[in-house]
């Protein structure tokens, strides 16, 4: 199994706290819960980067729990996670943001 650095760009960290307020705005408490399942989601990567399909150029995981997809790309032994984007919101926008910020 390899065991890659994963680092997360700036917007994806953005993304992260933009999830955590919208579940705070449901119900307090549910948005650290959001942010710790998608950490550990995205730490799951450190052994299996890679084997996930590819969509807009760009690995994509789904979350477990969340609606959401994590995106991300690889350089030698670093991945790279790009976007974390709610997948309940326009296709379009979809598409646009992980290609906007490769």
């Amino acid at each position: 199994m390899k065991n890659n650095k994963v680092i997360l760009l700036d917007e994806a960290v953005a993304d992260l706290e933009v999830g955590r307020n919208f579940y705070d705005a449901k119900e307090e408490g549910i948005g650290a819960y959001f942010v710790t399942s998608l950490l550990s989601d995205i730490t799951s990567l450190n052994l299996y980067a890679g084997i996930h399909p590819i969509h807009f150029d760009l690995h994509r995981m789904l979350s477990k729990r969340f609606p959401f997809a994590v995106y991300y790309d690889l350089v030698t032994d670093l991945t790279r996670v790009v976007a974390v984007l709610d997948m309940r919101q326009n296709p379009k926008s979809i598409r646009k943001a992980p290609k906007a910020r490769n």
